[in-house]
């Protein structure tokens, strides 16, 4: 493609790209995620992943108050 040669890129990539705005336009095939989405899935999963450490330390910490209590 010679636009992609003009813009420094692969044509592949350049394909890549329009193909990903028109699912940002609502023009994609169905169960593809928007780039919104992907970047919510991504902030959720980090989310997720946070709150599962915070849930892991506080249990070990109520397990180890638990064990001082009964000394």
């Amino acid at each position: 493609m010679r636009s992609a040669r003009e813009l420094g890129v692969s044509s592949e990539s350049l394909r890549g790209w329009v193909r990903q705005a028109g699912i940002d336009r609502g023009e994609g095939p169905a169960g593809v995620l928007t780039t919104a989405e992907r970047e919510e899935l991504v902030r959720l999963r980090r989310k997720v992943r946070e709150q599962e450490q915070t849930i892991e330390v506080l249990g070990k910490a109520t397990a180890f108050f638990a064990q001082q209590k009964t000394k």
